[in-house]
Formats: C-alpha cells, sequence, structure tokens
C-alpha cells in the first residue's frame, strides 16, 4: 500500500491507496514547532493498521519538510520519496517560474491531464485559492494565486479596529444586515464571483471553454455561490500526488 502525504502551510493530508483505490484519509496538523517524534507517535496511531510499503511526499512547506519526511521514515522503516522541482513528473511546465511551482498544484495539473476534459482549471481553495490552468495539449501553462477564506478573514479582523474574527460558514444572502454577514457576503460570495470572473478571463485568453474542478477543504462552501457548474473532488491533489508517483516508478 503507498501512503500519500500532501504537506500544506496549516494542514497535512495523508492519503492511504491500494492501487488507484484511495481506501483512507487522515489529517494532521501542519505545525513547525511540533517536534519529530510527535509527528512519529500521531502517524504511528494512524497507520497501525495498514501494511504501508511506499511513501510520496508532496510539501509546500519548507520548514517541516525534513522532520516529517523522517517521522514517516522512522515509523514506516522505509525511504520515503520527498517530491522535488528536479523530478519528471509526466507533465509539461510552462513558465519562467516552473522550478518554484508548488508541489501541490503541480499534482493538481497531473490529475487534470489524466482525467479531465482539457483544457482544464483546478481550483484549490485552500490556505490561499489558486487557479491552475492545463492547455488541451496537456501542459501546465499556469494559473491564479489569491488569499484563500480563513486569510481575508484573518486580515479583516487584524488590520481593522472594529471588524470581530468570524468563522466561514454559509452567506446567507448577498446584502448582509449585520456585520458578520456582510463578510461573510464579501469573503464567501465575492471569492465565488471572483473565481467565475477569472474563468471568463482564462477563456478569452485561451480561446476555448474550459472545465473547471474544485478541490480542497473549502471547495464546497465557495462552489455554492458560484454561477460556473464545477465538479468537486475534494482528494484530487492526493490523487495527483499518487500519479506523480506512478510516473517516476515508470508505473
Amino acid at each position: 500500500m503507498l501512503l500519500v502525504a500532501d504537506v500544506g502551510n496549516s494542514s497535512i493530508t495523508l492519503g492511504i491507496f491500494e492501487g488507484e483505490n484511495l481506501v483512507k484519509v487522515f489529517r494532521l496538523i501542519a505545525d513547525t514547532y511540533i517536534p519529530e517524534r510527535e509527528y512519529e507517535r500521531m502517524l504511528s496511531g494512524f497507520l497501525k493498521d495498514y501494511g504501508i510499503t511506499d511513501c510520496v511526499i508532496g510539501s509546500v512547506n519548507d520548514e517541516l519538510n525534513s522532520r516529517f519526511k523522517q517521522a514517516c521514515d522512522n515509523v514506516l522503516g522505509i525511504n520515503s520519496t520527498l517530491l522535488d522541482n528536479g523530478m519528471e513528473f509526466g507533465i509539461g511546465i510552462a513558465g519562467e517560474d516552473s522550478a518554484n511551482a508548488g508541489m501541490d498544484r503541480i499534482a493538481n495539473a497531473v490529475y487534470a491531464k489524466k482525467n479531465c476534459s482539457l483544457p482544464a482549471i483546478i481550483v484549490d481553495v485552500g490556505t490561499a485559492i489558486t487557479l491552475d490552468v492545463v492547455s488541451k495539449e496537456g501542459n501546465f501553462i499556469g494559473g491564479v494565486i489569491m488569499p484563500g477564506i480563513n486569510m481575508a478573514l484573518d486580515a479583516l479582523s487584524e488590520k481593522t479596529s472594529k471588524l470581530p474574527k468570524i468563522e466561514p460558514k454559509e452567506s446567507k444572502k448577498a446584502i448582509g444586515d449585520d456585520t458578520e454577514s456582510c463578510i461573510l457576503s464579501g469573503v464567501i460570495r465575492g471569492n465565488a464571483c471572483a473565481i467565475d470572473g477569472l474563468a471568463v478571463q482564462i477563456e478569452q485568453e485561451l480561446g476555448e471553454n474550459v472545465q473547471i474542478i474544485l478541490t480542497g477543504g473549502q471547495a464546497e462552501l465557495v462552489s455554492d455561490y458560484m454561477g460556473r457548474k464545477a465538479e468537486i473532488n475534494k482528494n484530487l491533489t492526493l490523487e495527483g500526488l499518487r500519479i506523480i508517483y506512478g510516473n517516476i516508478k515508470g508505473e
């Protein structure tokens, strides 16, 4: 069985695959203050009932990379594969910044190349919201990065004297009638409108219609307010990392 780890800025998502089938998903906190031994304890508890023989890690959190890899290696007794931008992922990556593209964005693009009608946009609604564009030729050609929902809510609270800290949830109306509903409309509905509008502009630049797929922890929350129809696959990044690992191993 294969353990796939998507190490983000605020959470670590773990997926256990048997062949191409995702059989279990776990989540851990991504925290640079958590020691390696504590990650080992958590991993041992999650993985004790599974016969893991391989592990691949895709990370955008450089401060956690070596510590988390070592914890996986110690618990599983294997040499985990930590992906880096010098590897061959099985997809063309365009643009001058390709060497620094986040591993989650590359995984999303690899998933789209294999599973989606092209061209496609993968929208990842996480700590940041990213729109990753895969061309009709199957190349990752770039996209958009903007603040995520929690980041925007935190910024409004921290950078103003009177706006409260609120949790992300349903926006019941576009015209808010109190401070909380006004903020929710601006952040939740505003991000949905931003995705819709950016998709239109991307289609204009490509000269083609695109398929849109949403992923990430808050994909469903945003999708409810989008005008565009979009498929949701919350485990898409894990599946993309599994495909990358298979490409590296020649499977």
